[in-house]
């Protein structure tokens, strides 16, 4: 087993005014450059067999992070400790040489692994029946979409179970039916005892396959914990760049709630009603409800659009919509004006607890002019009171019809 530990690590690259700077700082021995920190003090340890999900915006410091880990870049400052065979696809192609096919790569690849000859050798029949790309195994590697290349880097890299698995955004490349096929070669993995690295801004593979994410900022460590809180406080933050307003609240049961936002307009009220009318916080499957939502102008807004998200436990998205996009508009708003709006929508969702986040902004998305974003603004129960039996999180019963 595994443990990697990050050592207040970090990153930074000099930056010379000209060419002539460098070969004067060589001969004179006197620093002509500025360094420019990438990774600032970062620090984590990830424990044998878990699963760390690694999230920020492009130029955040994620790719470097793993380079360091994997050693394949030298830290400034700090150290990385670990232990055990490290498997890593940390961009497209892991270094193939174009001119090779994609049998000789493989060879090579699986040397840089740590595999021997003999053990390449026994593992190619289960490589190129992974990979699927057929006879273009014995071509040479510039013949290859980039999709090929994933496919034939990932099946290399994880030929031999690793101790560690480290993944870039590299599978993003790839095709519907690769992706997942990888993610459950993954899990499998995961669920064998490998340690995972992934590297994504894929909400749904963060929270899915990881126990943690640590979310980058500008080369620091701003959160570590839960994937759902992590992410959550990302997608914030994302609409936050030019004004950044973000908080985060802890609940009564423990949950963090992330809130953000210009403030031009705020949620009052958010309430789940029933059919008469009354607020309810447990509803039965199918049951036809009510989101019942006020909200406060604070300053005058030539168009509001009102947006909610249905997240199941995990923090996975169930079903979301806004008014922008049910071609409801809300024009022409007045400080101090009050606006409800009622959303009526059958329960079709299946057994478990429920949270509803909400934002209110502009055009069709939060990230032009977020006036609010509040996670689980609410939260509510579905069970199963006279319905036929059925498993996952959506209830679309069917009409069966059987001939013979």
């Amino acid at each position: 087993m595994s443990t990697l530990t990050v050592s207040h690590l970090g990153k930074a690259y000099k930056r010379y005014p000209s060419k002539w700077a460098r070969i004067r700082e060589w001969l004179t021995r006197r620093p002509t450059h500025t360094q420019t920190w990438v990774l600032r003090d970062i620090h984590f340890t990830v424990q044998p067999g878990e699963a760390v999900g690694i999230v920020g915006v492009n130029g955040a410091g994620k790719s470097t992070l793993l380079k360091l880990i994997t050693g394949t870049t030298q830290p400034t400052q700090g150290a990385v400790t670990r232990s055990g065979r490290i498997a890593a696809l940390l961009e497209l192609g892991m270094g193939f040489h174009p001119d090779f096919t994609g049998r000789q790569n493989a060879y090579m690849a699986g040397q840089l692994l740590g595999l021997a000859q003999g053990e390449i050798a026994a593992c190619m029949p289960a490589i190129e029946a992974f990979a699927e790309i057929g006879d273009y195994i014995d071509r040479p590697v510039r013949t290859y979409s980039s999709g090929m290349q994933v496919r034939l880097a990932f099946s290399v890299a994880t030929a031999v179970r690793p101790d560690v698995l480290i993944v870039d955004e590299a599978l993003s490349v790839g095709d519907a039916y690769f992706q997942h096929k990888s993610f459950n070669r993954i899990r499998a993995f995961r669920e064998q005892g490998t340690t995972l690295l992934i590297v994504s801004h894929d909400r749904g593979a963060i929270q899915s396959l990881c126990d943690r994410a640590i979310l980058l900022e500008r080369g620091f460590v701003i959160r570590d914990g839960p994937p759902e809180e992590v992410m959550d406080f990302y997608n914030a933050l994302i609409a936050e760049r030019e004004n950044a307003t973000v908080t985060v609240n802890r609940l009564a049961d423990g949950r963090a709630q992330t809130h953000s936002g210009t403030g031009e307009a705020r949620l009052e009220a958010i309430t789940l009603l029933d059919e008469a009318g009354a607020p309810v916080d447990c509803v039965n499957v199918g049951q036809p409800v009510r989101l019942k939502v006020d909200i406060r102008l604070h300053a005058d807004l030539p168009e509001l659009v009102f947006g909610y998200m249905i997240k199941d436990r995990l923090g996975q998205p169930v079903f979301g919509t806004n008014t922008h996009h049910l071609g409801q508009p809300i024009e022409r708003l007045r400080a101090g004006e009050r606006v409800t709006l009622e959303l009526s929508f059958p329960a079709n969702i299946g057994l478990g607890s429920y949270s509803v986040s909400t934002a209110l902004h502009v055009s069709d998305n939060h990230v032009a002019g977020n006036f609010e974003w509040r996670d689980l603004a609410l939260m509510f129960n579905v069970i199963n009171i006279d319905q036929a039996a059925f498993v996952g999180v959506s209830w679309i019963p069917p009409t069966v019809v059987c001939r013979r």
